[in-house]
């Protein structure tokens, strides 16, 4: 039986079998899940969340796993709250999701939060006894994103939506599961169930420790499979401590993963198998590909395995059970349009048999009236051998409206060329002329030693100068 379709996470988790070796790891503490199903992170208290909608709100990432394997099946309603979430967003949500409970890592609730009636700490100390964690609903999950104007969005799922690209064996045992990603996410999440789902173990990240510090403990715990945004994975390498993992798959999603950064963790690690995946916390996981290319075959276009795509006014619309269910709120819009399909904003471009990403509709960049998508420009840059990744923007200009100018990264450093900048950034621009028409190639370029990566793990981009 599928993940999806086991009536609750614990009765999908207890199925494995796997309780004597599974084991999920935070940067301070493990648990296996053998001591879990003894007893309870919530102190014995999960009774009292019973039928509630539950925030889930902790700064570690250990303790809200440890409740949402727990509470899926018991809550009413599951609202997942990223560490980093805006405070002053939190009335809008706890009044949207209706929240009348909320578990936290916290002893008391914080004086700045809304107050909320019942409040219980969770902790990676498993004390007996164990909650009746017998399933009696489908538990809501709530997934919070943003829209333009920084409002929180609440998108609804259930374990099925979730779970609908996980196929039960799907992963080799033993393995150990990780991820640069928050798993209050739904990257990260994805990784989280793809691990406990399939019998595997997990290393969780941590906010406060560096990218090298992590690679460093995923390797004590032998990882074997690994995923994050393709920005995660050239931080990873520019770490110094990429080469403490030895993974067997490599897995990126979040952004567009180019044909270098494909390349280089093929290169990184020989033995890995490299995969790219197509997902959003609305429209679900659509598609992954494995064959080392960037961009996916056209052939997935049209019907397939529980999985409809389209191609409409140039971007990618998807209709599946993966699919979230709508938006959450009284003032919330709709998620789907008319014929069911969740338009991703993202476009796409068909070159011969394939279709490649060209970057978000919302974010072009208006060249005198001719649309730049920066993402194309910068899977040019990064194809240059010196450069790591890059980040493409607009600068303002009276004449056009706007101009191109790319940061870049360079693998060893911004010292790169010994002194001589004005010429490398005069190779890498020559290299874009011989690819990219005369308005998408940068009018400068500037070296930098790093270059801003959200919490989601992708590049923190400025508004762009948009075409009307």
């Amino acid at each position: 039986m599928p993940p999806g379709d086991r009536a609750s996470l614990w009765n999908a988790v207890s199925a494995c079998g796997n309780w004597s070796g599974q084991f999920l790891s935070g940067a301070g503490a493990s648990v296996t899940l053998r001591e879990l199903a003894g007893g309870s992170s919530l102190g014995g208290r999960a009774g009292e969340l019973r039928g509630r909608s539950v925030l889930v709100s902790t700064r570690d990432q250990l303790t809200a796993a440890l409740a949402l394997i727990e509470l899926d099946g018991v809550a009413r309603r599951l609202i997942l709250c990223p560490p980093d979430f805006p405070l002053e967003h939190l009335p809008v949500v706890i009044e949207s999701a209706a929240v009348d409970a909320i578990v936290s890592d916290r002893t008391t609730p914080d004086p700045d939060a809304p107050p909320v009636g019942c409040f219980i700490t969770c902790r990676p100390k498993i004390a007996p006894p164990s909650e009746d964690r017998r399933a009696g609903r489908q538990t809501e999950w709530i997934l919070l994103t943003s829209g333009t104007t920084g409002l929180p969005k609440l998108v609804v799922h259930t374990l099925a939506s979730l779970a609908g690209a996980i196929e039960s064996g799907s992963t080799p045992s033993p393995a150990v599961w990780s991820t640069f990603y928050d798993t209050r996410r739904y990257g990260g999440l994805q990784i989280f169930l793809r691990a406990v789902l399939t019998g595997a173990s997990m290393v969780l990240s941590d906010a406060d420790e560096s990218a090298a510090d992590f690679l460093i403990r995923a390797g004590a715990h032998g990882v074997t499979h690994i995923s994050g945004t393709p920005s995660h994975w050239r931080r990873a390498l520019m770490s110094g401590a990429a080469h403490r993992i030895a993974p067997q798959n490599t897995r990126l999603s979040g952004e567009i993963a180019d044909q270098a950064i494909l390349n280089h963790l093929q290169s990184f690690y020989p033995q890995a198998r490299v995969v790219h995946a197509f997902a959003s916390t609305e429209a679900g996981v659509a598609f992954e590909v494995n064959d080392g290319l960037a961009g996916f075959p056209a052939s997935l276009i049209g019907g397939g395995t529980g999985v409809e795509m389209k191609i409409e006014d140039g971007s990618l619309r998807i209709r599946s059970t993966r699919n979230a269910a709508r938006y959450l709120g009284p003032k919330a819009g709709p998620l789907f349009g008319a014929d069911g399909f969740v338009d991703t904003g993202d476009v796409v471009e068909l070159r011969g048999d394939r279709y490649y990403f060209a970057g978000r509709r919302d974010g072009v960049i208006n060249v005198g009236g001719l649309k730049v998508h920066p993402e194309e420009v910068e899977a040019v840059i990064n194809r240059h051998p010196l450069v790591r990744m890059s980040l493409v923007r607009a600068k303002k200009n009276p004449i056009t409206g706007a101009l191109v100018v790319a940061d870049v990264v360079l693998k060893t450093g911004p010292a790169t060329g010994n002194g001589h900048a004005g010429q490398l950034e005069q190779e890498i621009l020559d290299f874009c002329r011989g690819v990219l028409p005369p308005h998408k190639v940068p009018v400068a370029l500037h070296f930098m030693s790093d270059l801003p990566v959200a919490p989601t793990g992708k590049l923190v981009r400025q508004p762009c100068v948009t075409s009307s």
